[in-house]
């Protein structure tokens, strides 16, 4: 029977994956193998020797203390590209605003409380709508800064829409490459994108290396009368640095998802309550997904969308499947594997995969596995963690 904790109010559709034979899913069981959350921050959380896995039913983590957990041995899972096309619609949505004053002419019409005739309604309207009139992102350029699965999907929608579309991504994926259009013109580097953009929007994860990617140096970079969308992370921004920059008319504007205090009350800023994921399809597919990969794991020891631990999947065969995790460095591997020689079992197949400092290994035998197995691969140097799955029923 596999435990599973939940944070959060997680979609029934997402928890209704979990057979009821073999798991227990509820918000206070003891001793989990594993978690499923959405934005509860588990940096406090007393972690069980029991838990095995964590799943994110979203793209972003910082709401988990990954290296702690990848120093315990702990996989982390999260559903990148699940809510992609909510953000992509939003961002859609976004750009339209922010080439036409749509919010400022709504604002001005629900301000006319006091006008209870139509036609002289319609007359004051005419008259005053050039004042909200924008432009078409028709032929304009747009910049994609991060080109993974949201990223992907919102240049080619903007190539459908008549816009230019550069891009810039230094580590893009094969998979995303094959995703992304042809049309799309690769920039050398974020400054060369910056100075040839109308529009840029960012998509990249917040990590160390992202933390105020977009600050002072890069904002003076941006095309004059730019304007950036952020719908990504926060952090990701200099909110001191855009306020400078939008106080100098650096750019013309700043589109986001995190509102802060600094940037409420401006003309140019348009700021929404974090709702790129928030649709019910949304919820439902990370949901979805992140119980699918906490249960091929707990099963059968497969990883995909890990952001800590690398893919690693196996087909079962007819043997006893052992999986454990181990430092990056020599030998120990090949010392685990001795440990399984003396047991005399045979290995029937094997993989192996490293990821950074980790290293992720399913290894299938034939043999009765004594029981006194896993605390004896637990003992070989440099092993971080051990499971024993058993046969395939």
């Amino acid at each position: 029977m596999y435990k599973i904790r939940t944070y959060n109010a997680i979609s029934a559709k997402g928890l209704d994956c979990f057979p009821s034979a073999g798991y227990q899913v509820s918000s206070d069981c003891d001793a989990p193998h594993g978690f499923i959350l959405r934005s509860q921050k588990l940096h406090t959380e007393i972690v069980p020797d029991s838990l095995a896995a964590v799943a994110r039913a979203g793209a972003g983590v910082n709401n988990i203390p990954v290296d702690d957990y990848t120093a315990r041995g702990i996989v982390v899972f999260n559903t990148p590209g699940a809510n992609a096309n909510a953000v992509k619609e939003l961002i859609v949505a976004a750009l339209m605003m922010a080439s036409r004053d749509i919010y400022g002419g709504m604002s001005y019409v629900q301000g006319l409380t006091e006008i209870d005739d139509g036609a002289a309604m319609g007359k004051l309207l005419e008259k005053e709508k050039k004042r909200f009139a924008g432009g078409e992102v028709f032929g304009k350029t747009l910049g994609v800064v991060g080109l993974g699965a949201i990223g992907s999907m919102i240049a080619n929608l903007a190539l459908d829409l008549g816009m230019q579309v550069v891009g810039y991504d230094p580590a893009i994926s094969i998979e995303a490459a094959w995703q992304l259009s042809s049309r799309v013109e690769r920039m050398i580097s974020l400054e060369a994108l910056l100075g040839r953009s109308d529009f840029v929007t960012l998509h990249v994860p917040a990590i160390a290396a992202t933390r105020h990617l977009i600050d002072a140096e890069k904002l003076s970079a941006m095309k004059s009368g730019a304007k950036l969308l952020n719908f990504a992370r926060e952090e990701i921004v200099s909110t001191e640095a855009m306020v400078i920059a939008l106080d100098r008319g650096d750019l013309a504007g700043y589109i986001s998802d995190f509102p802060t205090p600094a940037l409420l009350g401006r003309s140019d800023v348009l700021l929404m309550p974090h709702i790129g994921a928030s649709t019910a399809e949304a919820e439902e597919n990370c949901a979805i997904m992140a119980a699918q990969q906490l249960m091929d794991f707990l099963e059968n020891g497969n990883i995909l969308n890990s952001v800590n631990y690398p893919t690693t999947r196996l087909p079962r065969g007819s043997g006893h499947r052992i999986t454990f995790s181990n430092k990056n460095v020599p030998k120990v591997l090949g010392n685990v594997l001795s440990v399984l020689a003396d047991a005399e079992l045979n290995v029937l197949e094997m993989m192996n995969q490293s990821r950074n400092e980790i290293a992720y290994n399913i290894v299938d035998v034939e043999g009765d596995v004594p029981t006194n197995l896993g605390p004896q691969i637990y003992q070989v140097e440099g092993v971080i963690g051990v499971r024993a799955l058993g046969s395939q029923s």
